[in-house]
């Protein structure tokens, strides 16, 4: 296993571009998010500009340029797709050619948002159904590529234990499984011992994952609370929060996971930009490899 981190992380924290923010904090793991025209923030913006289109040759070459340029090693890439979209037919070609990009620059796994349009109206099979015919189209599609997926416990229906194993289950694939969030189950409501439980039993389906942390009161950690009660009051840098990353760490190191443990440490607007964000960050990337 091996620490790493999200472009938007490097960014918000104060980083020029994500190539110094690399080398200021000594970590060879990026995760790039991916918007619908197919572009990615550039790792060295000087080189070929800010966005590298992955859908042309020439992107797809810039970013493997860049990549050995920093040493970099690209851990996921992250889609913002929507299945409850009207237009179905395009969140699922961009989702393949998400893929297909990722095969060619050796990046092992795609990065699933479970957020969808509808999803507090439609019965938990409905959305089940809905969420598996589109993933089942997509699997179909790269059958041929050395790529997986990881659906994020994101949102409402995300961060419900049922919703995701069903879909898992439906789809019987095992380039199918969770990108693991370690703070939105707790983000969700569960109770802090019952996340622990969550994380443990969905561990031989992570993919890839995100990392970040809450700082409840005590006398809240253990109750349901409403979905993200007081999130922006109480989140945390990843060392300060309630979770313990230790525990996360050996669930997966048990089932023999050993890609990324990606930070994306939401609270660093309740710092000071400049040297209050940069510091936050760097606490967690030395947390983060202290730990692994």
């Amino acid at each position: 296993m091996y620490a790493a981190i999200r472009d938007g992380v490097l960014l918000h924290a104060g980083y020029k571009t994500i190539g110094e923010g690399l080398r200021e904090l000594d970590i060879q793991g990026i995760e790039l998010a991916i918007d619908r025209d197919m572009t990615v923030h550039a790792i060295d913006p000087a080189e070929n500009g800010d966005r590298l289109d992955l859908s042309r040759p020439e992107g797809i070459d810039a970013l493997r340029s860049q990549c050995r340029m920093y040493k970099a090693r690209i851990c996921a890439l992250l889609m913002a797709n929507n299945f409850g979209a009207d237009d179905v037919d395009f969140e699922v070609q961009w989702t393949v050619d998400t893929a297909k990009a990722a095969a060619v620059l050796g990046v092992p796994v795609v990065r699933i948002d479970a957020i969808m349009h509808g999803e507090k109206e439609l019965p938990l099979e409905k959305r089940q159904d809905i969420f598996h015919g589109a993933m089942a189209r997509i699997l179909d599609a790269t059958a041929d590529l050395d790529v997986e997926f990881g659906i994020e416990n994101h949102g409402y229906q995300g961060n419900d234990p049922e919703f995701l194993e069903g879909v898992f289950e439906r789809a019987g694939n095992p380039r199918l499984g969770l990108t693991m969030d370690t703070g939105n189950f707790y983000w969700w409501g569960h109770p802090l011992d019952e996340v622990y439980k969550i994380l443990e039993r969905l561990a031989p389906h992570t993919k890839h994952t995100h990392v970040k942390n809450i700082n409840y009161p005590p006398e809240t950690r253990q109750e349901h609370r409403e979905m993200g009660w007081e999130y922006g009051k109480y989140v945390s840098p990843i060392p300060d929060g309630d979770i313990d990353h230790t525990k996360l760490v050996g669930y997966l190191k048990a089932i023999g996971y050993d890609r990324d443990f990606t930070i994306e440490d939401e609270s660093l607007g309740k710092f000071a930009e400049g040297e209050g964000r940069l510091e936050v960050v760097r606490r967690d990337v030395e947390y983060v490899k202290s730990i692994l």
